[in-house]
């Protein structure tokens, strides 16, 4: 009995089990704080952006001025727009656009404004948008009248 083949065989399957536990054994995704000077600077104990793995999470976005000491814009579709332009300003910081967006989650004074918010919205996120969540809130800080944190993925 020619015992070649079966061993042949029977090192591969060691071999392939071994690279595949191996593989098991790699790194863990580390967690890394990120910011960019393209927008106000954290105003609290939070970071702007953090990744783990290919996922970064975006804290939430006022509508500030680049200083972050007043509020930019007095409507919904001003405010909503200064918005996106910071997380547009985020995403360009790590070589991401609007695409990589996964999810959103909008937090409103008034949902009585969500018609308006949407339609600037829509001129940011114009094919495959994100999952959103929207949520009307009692109040936002500085009393903003909108707020967006997003869920992005690396490519």
């Amino acid at each position: 009995m020619d015992i070649r083949y079966p061993l042949a065989r029977g090192l591969a399957a060691c071999t392939a089990l071994a690279a595949a536990l191996l593989a098991g054994c790699a790194a863990p995704a580390q967690r890394q704080v990120l910011s960019t000077t393209q927008i106000y600077p954290a105003i609290g104990p939070y970071s702007q952006m953090v990744a783990h793995g290919n996922t970064v999470y975006f804290s939430g976005v006022l509508p500030l001025n680049a200083a972050g000491n007043a509020v930019q814009g007095t409507t919904i579709e001003e405010q909503t727009r200064a918005v996106l332009d910071f997380i547009g300003a985020k995403l360009r910081s790590q070589g991401l656009s609007y695409d990589d967006v996964l999810s959103t989650t909008v937090y409103m004074k008034d949902l009585g404004e969500f018609a308006a918010m949407n339609k600037v919205y829509g001129e940011y996120f114009r094919s495959a948008a994100p999952a959103r969540a929207t949520v009307e809130v009692a109040r936002l800080p500085r009393d903003v009248k909108i707020e967006i944190a997003a869920i992005v993925g690396r490519r």
